[in-house]
């Protein structure tokens, strides 16, 4: 599922922008459907404009009767009355898919014979202090079995030792949910650090659902600004 919202803070209206050709949340469409790794692909948008253009190229596109202030949220609303055990939220903004990454979240379910998983989502190992230090690449820490501890804007974990050589992690927000996992956060109020620090996992982690995270080198490109679909574009081109 697809969560696809118009507007943006940052750049209003960025999934009807030109990506070589397409708008970029029919990029985002098109490259899902071509992994062939689910049974149905589906769009679910607040907006008239992106829901009247993708109709006619896609069946499987719904219109939120609610409004939203999470991706979860909104797949959530159409997801509960879906015939689904596995639901996998791909972002809009993010049309250039990683085939390779969503199989390993689909694995990692097959694998959870007891259904001790919750969700599953990616995380990149990143060096770059620049990287590092950005609010907008999100830090995620683990515990030794790779379940999530903590996930925030600021560089996680603290190193206080500057002979340690600590690792840092960027969390790639693609998500693989058990269905229920996801109604419950449906079904739950926003909480402290998830308002605090602007992050929806810190929900599910605060209500202790259990996250497994799987290391991947795909770094995604989350279409945020100008200077992100100028690389994304350069991207396809190469």
């Amino acid at each position: 599922m697809i969560p696809a919202r118009l507007d943006s803070t940052r750049l209003p209206g960025k999934l009807m922008m030109d990506l070589n050709g397409i708008p970029i949340i029919l990029s985002t469409l098109l490259n899902t459907i071509k992994t062939k790794l689910f049974d149905d692909v589906y769009v679910v948008t607040d907006s008239n404009k992106i829901y009247d253009f993708l109709i006619t190229h896609h069946k499987n596109i719904l219109l939120s009767k609610k409004n939203h202030n999470s991706g979860s949220d909104r797949i959530a609303e159409f997801a509960k009355d879906m015939n689904a055990d596995i639901i996998v939220n791909v972002q809009g903004d993010e049309p250039l898919i990683d085939k390779n990454s969503l199989q390993k979240l689909i694995n990692t379910f097959k694998i959870d014979h007891d259904n001790k998983i919750d969700l599953v989502s990616l995380m990149k190992a990143i060096s770059n202090i620049k990287e590092i230090e950005n609010p907008n690449n999100v830090k995620v820490v683990t515990d030794k079995n790779d379940f999530a501890l903590y996930f925030s804007r600021t560089p996680i974990p603290f190193c206080s030792d500057s002979n340690l050589k600590v690792k840092y992690f960027k969390h790639i927000g693609v998500y693989g949910f058990r269905k229920k996992s996801l109604l419950d956060f449906y079904n739950s109020k926003p909480t402290k650090l998830e308002q605090s620090e602007k992050l929806e996992q810190l929900r599910y982690l605060e209500n202790g659902k259990k996250i497994k995270m799987v290391i991947t080198d795909f770094d995604g490109i989350g279409i945020d600004t100008i200077e992100d679909l100028v690389k994304a574009r350069k991207l396809i081109n190469d």
